[in-house]
């Protein structure tokens, strides 16, 4: 019996050896980055909300919750901006360069940049999905807009994920509640009204890791404290526990054989 627990314990002490060296052992989780966003009224349009920007490798997950959009109507979002360097910002109103009370979106594009990504619901997210009002989301019938959704990105989004910003469109400058062509025709596409076209809302990113999201080990309360010795000082730790149990477990099985062996010998004489 004591000869298969030391077999068994010598099985034990080589497989932490085994897994570290064959790089087997629980893998270091890297961080999630998360940026937020404020967004602020444009256009008089009272709306307003936060956003946060979560980066986990090249996968991005976008949540939105704003309020006094238009109710019941799809609200167009991009993150507009640029992965090239440039600084682009919010609109103010002197974006407003025709004089018509309205800061339309080719307008604003000069402010805040092309389209980078399109904040679907479903599908594409490429700017051509710009305009594809029938996977945007709907503000409910109080005007409350909450949006979720993870899409991967390149690397050049991740590389300049703070030089992006959200905007949100469209507006109900007469309040009557709904998109229609009194403000005229978009700019953008003739079919659809400027004010389902026009930006409602726009937040640049706050700054670096605001609200960053723990991943494991302490900070969640999922783990022990890390040390500061490496894989090779933890095996060399546990192996000379392994050894010590292992010699005591050897040195007793040695002393009860000696034991015995000297009872037979008194018996025999």
């Amino acid at each position: 019996m004591t000869s298969q627990r030391t077999a068994r314990l010598a099985a034990l002490c080589v497989l932490p050896a085994v897994l570290v060296l064959s790089g087997a052992a629980a893998p270091a989780t890297a961080g999630e980055k998360a940026y937020q966003i404020n967004l602020n009224q444009l256009n008089g349009s009272q709306s307003k909300g936060t956003a946060m920007l979560s980066l986990n490798g090249t996968r991005l997950t976008v949540k939105i919750e704003s309020e006094g959009l238009v109710p019941g109507q799809p609200h167009a979002q991009h993150l507009h901006g640029s992965t090239d360097g440039h600084d682009f910002q919010c609109p103010d109103a002197s974006a407003d360069t025709d004089g018509d009370g309205i800061i339309n979106n080719t307008e604003a594009t000069v402010h805040y940049g092309d389209i980078n990504i399109s904040l679907t619901t479903e599908g594409d997210t490429s700017p051509k999905s710009g305009l594809a009002v029938d996977r945007m989301p709907k503000a409910d019938a109080q005007g409350n807009l909450s949006y979720e959704r993870t899409i991967p990105v390149s690397q050049d989004v991740v590389d300049h994920i703070k030089d992006l910003h959200i905007v949100q469109h469209g507006i109900d400058p007469n309040g009557n509640k709904k998109y229609d062509f009194g403000a005229g025709k978009s700019e953008l596409d003739p079919k659809l009204p400027q004010e389902a076209t026009a930006p409602a809302d726009c937040g640049i990113v706050e700054g670096a890791a605001v609200g960053s999201i723990p991943v494991g080990g302490v900070e969640t309360g999922g783990g022990a404290p890390t040390s500061d010795e490496g894989p090779g000082a933890l095996v060399g730790a546990g192996g000379l526990a392994c050894v010590a149990v292992a010699g005591a477990l050897a040195l007793k099985r040695r002393r009860r054989s000696t034991a015995a062996a000297e009872t037979t010998e008194q018996s025999a004489a």
